[in-house]
């Protein structure tokens, strides 16, 4: 070690030996919860979830629809080649590749579709239930919340955990009559 590192070390630990307890003193309460949970359970994420695989669902059908108009058209092209004219046999390749790029274009849209209401749902969700997190921090007397499915927390005491009394309150909300 340095002779010139000696006397900042020095200070710092100084500094840290008067900053310690009264850091520790200061520590506050924390609670979290789990947004994924509240997602899966609530029943307004429920309603959600199957919202956004019910959209999921008709796009796929679909897709499958014109997947299959694809491989009929094909087909006729294979099994009639010989039998077709030279215009008609151009006909149905050209209604294949329209047929196609019909196809890449739903895909692309279904996915840019599916994101944006995804989006729009989750925000809408989150929205309706910050004032409710920040309504039991505050009622606990909490300085933090944290949010398991963000923080990468390893371990936590189970009796901070907020979650369950989220779901409780959000699910409460809901239930009520609109004002």
């Amino acid at each position: 070690m340095s002779r010139r590192m000696i006397p900042s070390l020095t200070l710092a630990l100084f500094v840290l030996s008067f900053l310690s307890p009264g850091f520790a003193q200061q520590t506050g309460k924390t609670g979290v919860i789990n947004s994924q949970v509240i997602l899966e359970k609530s029943a307004e994420g429920k309603r959600v979830i199957t919202q956004l695989q019910d959209r999921d669902k008709k796009s796929q059908s679909d897709l499958t629809r014109l997947d299959n108009e694809i491989k009929q058209l094909e087909t006729k092209l294979n099994t009639q080649r010989l039998t077709l004219t030279d215009e008609a046999a151009m006909q149905i390749n050209s209604d294949v590749e329209r047929k196609k790029t019909d196809q890449k274009r739903l895909s692309e849209d279904a996915v840019r579709e599916l994101q944006e209401l995804q989006y729009r749902l989750f925000n809408k969700v989150q929205s309706e239930l910050i004032p409710i997190i920040e309504g039991l921090g505050r009622e606990k007397g909490l300085d933090v919340i944290f949010d398991l499915a963000k923080s990468g927390a390893v371990y936590f005491n189970p009796i901070i955990d907020l979650t369950d009394e989220v779901i409780r309150r959000y699910d409460a909300s809901k239930a009520a009559p609109a004002k």
